[in-house]
């Protein structure tokens, strides 16, 4: 976590809407009152691949009332590449959703796959990660928490 670049006063997180295996559209202000942990992500990235697996197993962990993860995909063919993607690497729990034309990653400024950015439950940007993090490891943990607890 070493590489976790905290924001002083962060900016609000993006408006863009994104999709859901349902259909339907969504923004981080569903999500108000939570802190979320949003990973930008694409099925052809490597390090992406490298990483879901943790961030399913960080959501087990800490997901609830308090927490979530939004793993927000920027796979041009959304769902059609992203289903069978999931079901193949067993990512079922982790809640995923399609970045739309990659709006919502534009908005936030990233710039390379996988980005991380964690929004406080105020709905501003606490911090990001730029590449691959174990997002399980007791480090990752500590500073989800951190930010959970207030």
């Amino acid at each position: 976590m070493e590489n976790f670049a905290v924001a002083e006063m962060g900016p609000p997180a993006p408006t863009a809407a994104f999709t859901g295996r349902d259909g339907k559209s969504y923004t981080l202000e569903r999500f108000r009152g939570k802190v979320v942990l949003v990973n930008f992500w694409a099925t052809w990235c490597g390090p992406c691949v490298r990483e879901m697996p943790s961030l399913k197993r960080l959501n087990a962990r800490l997901g609830g009332e308090n927490f979530t993860v939004l793993a927000l995909s920027q796979d041009r063919d959304g769902w059609t590449r992203m289903a069978p993607f999931l079901e193949k690497h067993d990512l079922d729990g982790l809640p995923a959703f399609h970045d739309l034309k990659a709006r919502a990653a534009r908005a936030a400024g990233v710039r390379a796959l996988p980005t991380s950015v964690l929004y406080g439950a105020d709905g501003r940007e606490l911090g990001r990660l730029t590449g691959h993090a174990e997002w399980d490891s007791d480090e990752a943990l500590a500073l989800v928490r951190h930010y959970i607890d207030g």
